[in-house]
């Protein structure tokens, strides 16, 4: 029993980590041998429990089937040389999913118990966090309204749960991105800014379209005019154009990523020139074109530093330089591997240690 919050800890019978080969996992279809679970109820959080990874029971009127009323984030912990288990940022994700709960009308999660549901789960499952180079184990918390309601209006009950994965890597090869200019993700006073399922479930399509034609994922616009660069589908976009560092600023319509702040906070330490601003698509395809665009990456949980090799706009394809060449990128990946299995010092104070 936790002394703060109490958390009634149920063991599995059976572990399941025998079975999983951690040099050969795909990303997201394997899981861990237990989850936390937390109700909202009456006006509070309770029923802390640690129980056996398993299926849920849910209503057929469960109000999140119907209104997506749901946030969720990602993040990961690694293993270093003496066994410990080292989480990335876990507070940064904290913070983060309350700011996206409150714009689903999602009651505050304590820190507490988001701290010590997240420990005493690790501590438990910590053998599932795999060594081998290129794997993490990924962390998905979500809340979700668990009303049995289909009247539209704030659930008045939910459920938080925090369950583990051990995962390889996201994007097995450099991507081919397009700009998406037609469809939208996001708009000024919308959900854009916050971690909610329903943004994602809006990307499906228009990504589905682009896969077709031969691209693994959007690079997307702004939803006015389609002529400013937001974010890819799965994780924030860099450039690297004439030596400097260009990302759009984060606001209603793009994702506040912690990546994207760790790599910009590397790359201010190197001494790289950084600019956080509006960047327009003509201004990314100009340099494309008369080869001042030296790097484009996406930065996120899933694949920290996805090396962006082809970029599509308007029917015509956009290569760039071989991704052995790329100072920045591939400087700042390697920097943040190292830090994350504990073989750099963390002098942001970025890792919590379990």
């Amino acid at each position: 029993m936790i002394e703060t919050i109490g958390i009634e800890v149920q063991k599995t019978e059976q572990s399941r980590i025998k079975e999983i080969d951690f040099h050969n996992i795909d990303f997201g279809k394997v899981y861990s041998d237990h989850m936390f679970v937390a109700d909202f109820e009456d006006g509070e959080w309770k029923n802390f429990q640690i129980l056996p990874y398993a299926d849920l029971s849910l209503s057929p009127a469960n109000t999140v089937l119907h209104y997506s009323q749901s946030v969720f984030e990602g993040l990961k912990a690694y293993k270093n040389d003496k066994g410990d288990a080292l989480i990335f940022r876990p507070f940064d994700n904290f913070r983060r999913l309350n700011k996206s709960a409150a714009r689903m009308c999602i009651p505050e999660l304590p820190e507490e118990i988001y701290a010590e549901g997240l420990t005493e789960l690790i501590k438990l499952d910590k053998a599932w966090v795999p060594d081998v180079p290129g794997t993490s184990l990924y962390i998905r918390p979500f809340i979700f309204g668990a009303d049995n309601y289909i009247g539209i209006r704030p659930s008045t009950t939910y459920k938080f749960i925090i369950f583990t994965c051990p995962v390889g890597a996201y994007y097995s090869q450099p991507v081919r991105v397009k700009i998406e200019t037609k469809f939208s993700r996001a708009f000024e006073g919308g959900t854009g800014a916050a971690k909610t399922g329903g943004n994602y479930a809006a990307s499906l399509y228009p990504a589905k379209l682009a896969q077709e034609q031969g691209y693994h994922q959007l690079i997307w616009t702004d939803g006015k005019s389609h002529e400013y660069i937001e974010e890819s589908g799965t994780m924030n976009v860099m450039f690297v154009i004439n030596n400097t560092l260009i990302t759009p600023p984060t606001g209603d319509t793009i994702l506040h990523g912690i990546t994207r702040e760790s790599v910009l906070t590397l790359a201010r330490d190197w001494g790289y020139q950084v600019e956080e601003r509006k960047i327009s698509v003509r201004e990314v395809i100009d340099a494309a074109q008369n080869g001042t665009l030296q790097e484009a990456f996406g930065a996120g949980t899933a694949a920290t530093i996805a090396q962006i090799a082809t970029i599509g706009h308007d029917g015509q394809d956009y290569d760039l330089p071989p991704v052995e060449g790329r100072e920045l990128s591939n400087k700042v990946l390697k920097a943040l591997d190292e830090i994350k299995t504990g073989k750099r010092e963390d002098k942001f104070n970025w890792i919590y240690t379990v």
